[in-house]
């Protein structure tokens, strides 16, 4: 029988399939069947800047309503530091002693002073490793894209500095070159690297002339972008690749191996099939491997990456091309 041991950013799971950040992972009821349908690790859901200034922004409006409420009395309550939204952080901890599989935690902050400091109350609840999320807001953006990286870089070096757990970076990609970009991450202290985060888009109800923002489940054919960008990795980082979005079950995983992923995240499966869903995923993964003869994941992972793939335009524009010279390119989808 197979083999299905992965690391991750050094921490050993008893299989790659990891629960990605989620609805999911905030009930202790669901994380735990999250352990019994087999993850190999699951993230948390994230830990959001608005959440940490919001609290900090009732607790001072508390702190301070009944101030001069009398000419001999300047302020009620005595001078106290805000901890922060202390729920999450305890509920963090509460869940990482709820398993025994390897628990993340997931960070998306703004300032530079609030990852540092989040990161380090993050790392204080026990947890295995740290998932930095980064989100750089379109709005009226008139900074270069230059300097949001740099910023970002900046960000991870500090982070890492900070904390003695392994870090990883989920990336979108919204950057000019995210190859490039990803080795910068890694370069900067980064021990994995997640392909690629999936952030809610506005969209706009034409009847009610009102801006929605839907919940849209990943496509089951999304998963070729992180398998193009593993492929295309693959042998050129140190860090941990992790491939997410559009992995459903475990032929997709293999997909994801075979290029040259480390571990998969999985979400929108999980949804769509409940989370015995991993279960599943893991043993059909699993019957896979046997049937080819692959005893353990390192027999088959980065095969059919760019740098060890037989065809050398597989993971380039070239494909593109000799697709458009075909004498009917689209005749398969009508």
């Amino acid at each position: 029988m197979a083999d299905l041991k992965a690391a991750y950013m050094g921490i050993t799971l008893s299989n790659p399939v990891i629960a990605g950040a989620s609805e999911l992972s905030s009930h202790m009821s669901s994380i735990r069947k999250i352990e019994d349908a087999g993850a190999g690790a699951l993230v948390i859901k994230s830990l959001f800047e608005e959440q940490i200034q919001l609290e900090r922004a009732r607790f001072y409006e508390e702190q301070h309503q009944y101030d001069g409420i009398n000419a001999e009395m300047l302020s009620v309550y005595p001078h106290m530091e805000h901890s922060g939204p202390t729920e999450h952080l305890m509920w963090v901890q509460k869940a990482k002693e709820a398993v025994s599989i390897p628990v993340i935690a997931s960070l998306n902050a703004v300032n530079s002073e609030t990852w540092v400091e989040w990161a380090l109350r993050l790392e204080q609840t026990g947890v295995d490793g740290l998932e930095l999320n980064f989100f750089a807001n379109p709005e009226l953006q008139e900074e270069e894209g230059a300097a949001i990286e740099k910023n970002q870089m900046s960000v991870v070096i500090g982070v890492i500095q900070a904390v003695k757990i392994p870090v990883s970076v989920k990336l979108s990609l919204f950057y000019t070159a995210p190859i490039s970009v990803a080795k910068n991450f890694t370069r900067s202290g980064a021990r994995g690297l997640v392909l690629f985060n999936r952030f809610f888009q506005p969209d706009i109800d034409v009847e009610k002339e009102a801006i929605t923002i839907p919940l849209n489940l990943s496509s089951n054919t999304a998963h070729r972008l992180p398998l193009r960008y593993s492929g295309l990795l693959y042998g050129e980082t140190d860090a941990s690749l992790c491939a997410s979005s559009g992995i459903t079950d475990g032929l997709d995983v293999a997909k994801m191996l075979l290029a040259g992923a480390d571990v998969v995240q999985v979400v929108s499966t999980l949804y769509r099939n409940k989370i015995t869903q991993i279960g599943r995923i893991v043993e059909e993964l699993g019957r896979w491997m046997d049937a080819k003869g692959y005893a353990t994941l390192a027999d088959f992972r980065g095969k059919m990456s760019r740098k060890n793939s037989a065809d050398p335009w597989a993971y380039k524009r070239a494909q593109y091309v000799k697709l458009m010279l075909k004498p009917d390119p689209l005749k398969i989808i009508r």
